[in-house]
């Protein structure tokens, strides 16, 4: 498990780690737009270096803040349009981070 936390800084590092990989959380703070927008451009950074079976999942973190700049139906709207599965989370609190971590672990298995 690799956690680069979005940095640009290890773009190039990440690439590496796409080729071999079999799932792939994509999480974005819901009190950031711009880390919202950088989910596109990670997904087509998976595109051109992940194998074209790796499952990925997206998922919104901080919603346990009321102040979110990304809505949730913007976050379901994106998943949907990839065909990919969406959830909120919250690193603070716990709530639904095993639920994610399950979701992967069993779309690789599957």
């Amino acid at each position: 498990m690799w956690d680069t936390a979005g940095q640009e800084r290890f773009r190039t590092i990440t690439q590496t780690y796409y080729k071999g990989a079999m799932g792939i959380i994509l999480v974005y703070d819901c009190t950031e737009e711009q880390s919202f927008a950088n989910v596109k451009n990670w997904l087509k950074q998976i595109d051109q270096h992940a194998q074209s079976n790796v499952k990925k999942v997206i998922v919104a973190n901080k919603c346990d803040k009321p102040e979110k700049a990304v809505e949730s139906e913007r976050g379901k709207e994106l998943a949907a349009s990839y065909g990919l599965e969406f959830f909120e989370s919250s690193a603070k609190t716990g709530e639904n981070v095993a639920e994610v971590f399950d979701y992967i672990a069993r779309q690789i298995i599957d």
